[in-house]
């Protein structure tokens, strides 16, 4: 049965359709810069389109504010495309003391799982294999460790069902989960579990189009290029146009680019670079990897099988000196720390030419501690500027949304606004929808997995041309319909914005040269682009 076959099917499950409201394309960022820019006020201006940006949009706009987002570049442009893909339950937290952020991670890590983005988000099983360096001492802590994360989701109320219980493997059981381990001493492992996005730039995208359906405007190649109480100046960076931006409210979620737009906020920003092995390079790992750091009492590096056969390996952490870049290079030092990690436990050794690619985001960490960044808190902060402007810092992707709703709250407060309460934490994001519905709809799980219930309506547009159904490059599970669907309903106005975040086929160099093609018939305009 061909995919064209499949999408007349008649079980489909009654989901809503997607919201026109939420649709971001060209023709729309034109409509509503053009209303800003010649002198619309707005509730709350919010400057950074990041998760956390995004968020704020969301919050101030489904509490009855008028709200205008923009952003310098385009949506996930900054540091939330460039993390691990994971939602944490808080356990480093836990290790470190910081209870208020562990709990709060865990119940964030709930609420994404269970009510705003199920679609998006999946538990993913750990192992820690207990290998001949890890000490009997250590594995005692690491058991404690794991159990105190299960409190934790006990605490937060998450369903033993989104989340499973973690316990000790035997050996065989440790090799069948990570057949890539080296099997010369191994002593078993210790399975727990954790959140994992399917793409955090999706995630980003459906909370900024979640916004727009509740009618936020949504402007990307925006750039503020001055703050104040009144709204900001602003330049389109398509035109080079500029002009002010009323505003009654500001918030400056810029991320570590925040202390260029208001005074008093220092930073200490932090690199952490991930590798990118291709699919088969640890043959069949269905398990992501707690590797223990050498030295580095309760730090681990990651290894995390991702849904398109990818496998991501991470992290550093290592402070980011001096001027701020746009993309944040990995450097070789830190390439061949992760590498060497990694060969520490595993049987068949990976070597530099086997890594595909490499990506690095920066931490907006505040500052105010001496020594390694890796000890900095992760807790966010929420300024106010003596000219009433909002900047909301630190913290990390899994609180995004607990950040946006202190951040509202301030500016709220601060410039007197009349608001509903918060509702963001039951307000599911465009595309989610109950498990049992999603499972029965026509399309490639892949695509259920990253659209949720828009899902069909992206398989839908191959009705129009059924070469939409092929991968945008060999072996990439990136379908044309994809590119299609970022133009005309998610504001993808470059080859860039549709190959490095509303997909993410650029993070191999080669899948990204060979997909450029579709991505230029993706932008070519036609009637329907609109």
């Amino acid at each position: 049965m061909n995919a064209m076959t499949r999408l007349r099917r008649p079980a489909e499950p009654a989901l809503p359709p997607a919201a026109p409201a939420a649709s971001l394309n060209a023709t729309r960022r034109g409509r509503e810069l053009a209303e800003v820019s010649r002198g619309a006020a707005v509730d709350v201006l919010v400057v950074g389109l990041g998760a956390t940006g995004a968020g704020v949009a969301l919050d101030a706009a489904s509490r009855g504010l008028s709200v205008a987002a923009i952003d310098a570049h385009d949506l996930a442009f900054g540091t939330s495309r460039w993390s691990s893909k994971l939602i944490h339950g808080g356990l480093r937290y836990l290790a470190a003391g910081q209870l208020g952020i562990a709990y709060e991670s865990a119940v964030e890590r709930g609420v994404l799982m269970e009510r705003t983005a199920p679609h998006l988000v999946r538990a993913l099983p750990f192992v820690l294999p207990l290998t001949p360096q890890v000490s009997g001492s250590a594995v005692a802590l690491a058991r404690a460790g794991i159990e105190a994360g299960d409190m934790l989701r006990r605490s937060a109320r998450t369903h033993r069902a989104a989340l499973p219980r973690p316990r000790r493997l035997t050996a065989v059981e440790t090799l069948r989960l990570a057949p890539a381990l080296r099997s010369y001493g191994l002593r078993g492992g210790l399975l727990s579990w954790d959140g994992q996005l399917v793409d955090d730039a999706r995630l980003v995208t459906a909370i900024a189009r979640t916004a727009a359906a509740y009618g936020a405007r949504v402007l990307t190649r925006c750039r503020a290029l001055a703050l104040d109480d009144g709204g900001a100046q602003v330049r389109d960076e398509l035109t080079g146009t500029e002009f002010f931006l009323r505003a009654r409210a500001v918030v400056n979620a810029t991320g570590v680019w925040a202390g260029g737009l208001a005074d008093g906020v220092h930073l200490r920003p932090s690199r952490g670079t991930h590798l990118v092995l291709r699919a088969g390079s640890l043959g069949g790992l269905s398990t992501g990897l707690h590797l223990p750091v050498p030295g580095a009492s309760g730090h681990f590096a990651l290894v995390l099988p991702q849904e398109d056969g990818r496998i991501y390996v991470g992290l550093t952490d290592e402070p980011a000196d001096g001027p701020i870049p746009d993309v944040p290079e990995p450097s070789e030092a830190e390439i061949g720390f992760l590498l060497d990690l990694v060969d520490s436990a595993l049987d068949v050794p990976v070597r530099r030419a086997d890594v595909a690619g490499a990506y690095a985001g920066l931490r907006p960490l505040l500052d105010g501690a001496e020594g390694s960044t890796a000890d900095l808190s992760r807790r966010h902060a929420v300024l106010t500027a003596a000219n009433g402007v909002v900047t909301i810092v630190g913290g990390k992707l899994t609180t995004y949304r607990r950040m946006a709703q202190d951040a509202v709250d301030a500016a709220v407060e601060g410039r007197g606004l009349t608001a509903g309460p918060c509702r963001t934490a039951g307000l599911p994001l465009i595309g989610a929808g109950p498990a049992q519905d999603l499972a029965r709809l026509v399309a490639p799980p892949h695509l259920v997995r990253r659209y949720g219930a828009e899902a069909r309506d992206v398989m839908a547009l191959a009705a129009e041309d059924p070469s939409l159904l092929e991968p945008v490059a060999p072996g990439s599970a990136t379908l044309g319909a994809e590119l299609d669907w970022a133009v005309r309903h998610e504001g993808a106005l470059d080859e860039g914005d549709l190959l490095d975040r509303r997909t993410r086929v650029g993070l191999i160099a080669d899948d990204r040269e060979a997909a450029l093609p579709a991505a230029r018939r993706a932008l070519t305009p036609t009637p329907l682009h609109r």
